[in-house]
């Protein structure tokens, strides 16, 4: 699991507060703060979100309360652990913040030693569940994102591109003749192979956003949004080029030579009137085409809009 420091953000108007629990964190935990709604969840949403969330309900604009609900209805910041810290100790308070999502309540005044224990505890928590969700999604064989990450991936690709109007690409890849491959070398050299193409794969992506995942077998997927057909044929070409490479040998008879893969590009604009299968349709039939013409190369097109 990550060794880290766990990531606590504070969110309270009062910087007395907020000093207090820093004061009390800062020695076991990386602590960021917020004073008001709006920068907590400018701080929730940040690429390195925090692990736990301690949250005053009292506050101008917008309340705790209110921060809470928006956590909780987004994907990316509802698994967020959040603590309510408040003055507000009537039990329908208490009731109303755990019914919203907190996974605490904690009143002021409160006990340091207490509270550390309970962060902790909370803390330790997300992090077991976190790795426990990242073994979920990785392929055991070749340590990229299995079949299941990358569904999940597309999914979230696809609304994200209809929301903002942007391409969506994928790279389809398959290896060439790998049953003659494991027939001739054994299923251990072949799932060596296969571990030597994928990080191959994997290492020509940049972006946080790419998905390379195993789509199953010997075929892998590469997914990456706002990315139009020039630049996805760019991307395929450098993840041809690193197989050839990595050198890997083909003895049987029928390649006599090294591992080498064919592609399949597609790109699409999301929309409503389409569903994200369009675009895997349209990279498998470019992949054909190049297993057609003679493998190893990559074959490329648009999914054409509604009309």
């Amino acid at each position: 699991m990550d060794e880290s420091k766990p990531r606590v953000l504070i969110v309270d108007d009062e910087r007395s507060n907020i000093n207090i629990l820093g004061n009390l964190l800062v020695p076991e935990f990386d602590v960021v703060v917020a004073t008001d709604g709006a920068a907590a969840l400018n701080r929730a949403f940040a690429e390195q979100r925090p692990d736990l969330i301690l949250l005053d309900v009292m506050m101008p604009g917008m309340d705790g309360y209110e921060v809470c609900r928006r956590l909780k209805a987004d994907e990316a910041t509802r698994d967020i652990p959040v603590i309510f810290i408040s003055a507000m100790g009537e039990e329908d308070d208490e009731a109303l913040g755990l019914q919203i999502g907190a996974v605490d309540y904690v009143t002021k005044p409160f006990s340091p030693p207490i509270l550390k224990m309970r962060i902790r505890t909370h803390v330790e928590l997300k992090r077991l569940r976190d790795h426990w969700q990242r073994l979920s999604t990785v392929d055991g064989l070749t340590q990229i994102a299995n079949r299941r990450a990358f569904d999940e991936a597309l999914a979230s690709a696809w609304r994200c591109g209809i929301r903002l109007g942007h391409p969506l690409a994928l790279i389809l890849a398959d290896v060439d003749h790998f049953k003659a491959y494991n027939d001739h070398h054994g299923h251990a050299e072949g799932d060596r192979c296969l571990y030597t193409v994928a990080q191959a794969l994997a290492a020509q992506t940049k972006r946080a956003c790419d998905t390379v995942a195993r789509y199953g077998g010997e075929e892998f997927v590469c997914l990456m949004p706002g990315v139009d057909l020039a630049g996805a044929q760019t991307v395929a070409q450098r993840m041809g080029a690193a197989v050839a490479e990595a050198a890997i040998p083909h003895r049987h008879p029928i390649v006599d030579g090294t591992v080498s893969i064919s592609i399949g590009v597609a790109v699409v604009v999301p929309s409503v009137d389409l569903a994200p299968e369009v675009l895997l349709v349209e990279a498998d039939r470019r992949l054909y085409e190049a297993k057609r013409a003679g493998r190893n190369r990559l074959c490329a097109g648009s999914v054409d809009a509604p009309g």
